[in-house]
């Protein structure tokens, strides 16, 4: 859940940046470059001109991203992409009645593309990640396999989960022999997040799914709606809900699995990890019956916009203080009490609220209680918590283990040195570990394998 930071929580805003829908005005095109507003508006934002590049913007994106907002999308991207490094080259293409400018940017983890639309006044209308590879010889994927995996002993197959216009591609990893075998299916975090999760080297799902497979039990995993339908998205991102973001395409991939030959449609479990974990309760009541059980990795128990502003100070505290980090903590706690206040309604701009994302999606998690309808399911659940974990920190756990305390068939883990993205390390957690090559805690995927053996 950004990440947001990374993948997970604070990278929440899910077409990662603002989006002014771009101007439709037929004013006659003036003499600029698209490629020159382009360059110039990412420029701003990457040395911290926030001012300037709103001066940039048309009048729809200026309400929609003023100058703090900018600034808190642009450290958005840093948590998420590591330092920023360059900008590179720029390509163009024509959008009626906008052109666009995809604008290469270097990050230390990632190349990042970032479009930026521009209108015929030379104006820009709307901004968002275009496309995100992770960068360098330690990109996710490329560091040898953890012990716990044993390659010979599974296959994997290219699948699509969910039909037109939201299909979406995924793997599936299966074990060699005739089954049946047990089944999980992965569901991700916040943010536009690939099918292994990636981030920087690691490649948290990855790492899940070869771990547990080698203990006998087939994965299904896939890349976010939001990361392969990024573009629709921004177009109509005022109507965002959390459904759309995640609830909707996990039931598709459920039932998938479910179908899939050589799985024991009577032992399909839920792997959900952060905002994945957060909304396996609601996932599962909407469904019943088609899941064996719920397994909760740092799961959230608070509202989210709290969560998110306590991330926020969190990471506020690692660096000096200032004016400005004040100022921004300043404006997100006053965009977190809008998102919670009775006040809320459709009609609340996204630019008043936290991270830019509109008021339908606050709104539709604001109808969900995840620890009620935890406790209303009859489903043994596993819970996993990383003593190390800033995003979604240990505290969180005593909500759950409140609500669910008289379950006989509901187990609690915890796991001392272990991050949000389910890695070991020392030390205070930063947003910098989450670069360092490492693998999924090996006593978390045999605890999980064991629990869903058994």
């Amino acid at each position: 859940m950004n990440r947001r930071s990374g993948l997970v929580l604070a990278a929440m805003a899910l077409c990662v940046a603002a989006c002014g829908s771009g101007s439709s005005q037929a004013t006659s095109a003036s003499s600029f470059s698209t490629a020159s507003v382009g360059k110039a508006f990412v420029s701003a934002l990457a040395r911290g001109d926030f001012a300037a590049a709103e001066g940039m913007e048309d009048g729809q994106m200026r309400a929609a991203a003023p100058a703090a907002h900018l600034s808190s999308i642009w450290q958005g991207f840093v948590r998420q992409y590591g330092t920023f490094d360059s900008v590179g080259a720029v390509a163009t293409s024509s959008d009626p009645p906008n052109t666009i400018a995809i604008v290469s940017t270097q990050f230390a983890r990632y190349l990042v593309g970032l479009r930026v639309t521009v209108d015929r006044s030379g104006e820009v209308a709307g901004l968002f990640v275009n496309s995100a590879v992770a960068a360098g010889p330690s990109a996710s994927g490329s560091i040898p396999p953890a012990s716990y995996v044993r390659p010979g002993s599974f296959t994997e197959t290219d699948v699509t989960v969910g039909a037109s216009p939201w299909a979406l591609p995924g793997t599936l990893t299966m074990p060699t022999g005739p089954g049946p075998f047990p089944a999980v299916v992965l569901v991700a975090g916040s943010g536009p997040a690939d099918r292994n999760e990636s981030y920087g080297p690691n490649a948290p799902f990855r790492d899940l799914a070869w771990g547990l497979v080698s203990n006998g039990i087939a994965v299904l995993r896939y890349d976010k709606r939001t990361l392969v339908y990024a573009r629709q998205i921004a177009a109509d991102e005022s109507s965002l809900t959390v459904r759309q973001e995640t609830t909707d395409d996990a039931v598709a991939a459920i039932a998938l699995l479910r179908g899939t030959a050589k799985v024991d449609p009577a032992r399909v479990f839920l792997v959900g990890h952060s905002l994945g974990a957060y909304l396996a309760p609601r996932i599962a009541a909407q469904i019943p019956g088609q899941l064996r059980g719920l397994v909760l990795l740092e799961a959230p128990s608070t509202p989210l916009p709290e969560l998110i502003l306590a991330q926020e100070r969190y990471l506020a505290s690692l660096q000096s203080p200032g004016p400005s980090a004040s100022d921004q903590l300043t404006t997100l706690a006053a965009e977190v009490a809008l998102a919670e206040s009775a006040s809320l309604s459709p009609s609340t701009p996204a630019s008043e609220l936290p991270l830019g994302i509109p008021a339908s999606y606050w709104l539709d998690l604001r109808s969900y209680d995840p620890l009620t309808t935890a406790a209303e399911l009859d489903l043994p659940m596993l819970f996993s918590q990383g003593g190390r974990d800033y995003q979604v920190p240990p505290s969180e756990l005593q909500g759950w283990e409140h609500a669910l305390t008289d379950r006989s068939n509901v187990t609690f883990k915890t796991y001392p040195s272990m991050d949000h993205l389910l890695l070991d390390g020392s030390g205070p957690a930063t947003p910098a570990e989450y670069s360092i090559p490492g693998h999924v805690d090996p006593q978390l995927v045999a605890d999980i394998a064991g629990w869903i053996n058994r």
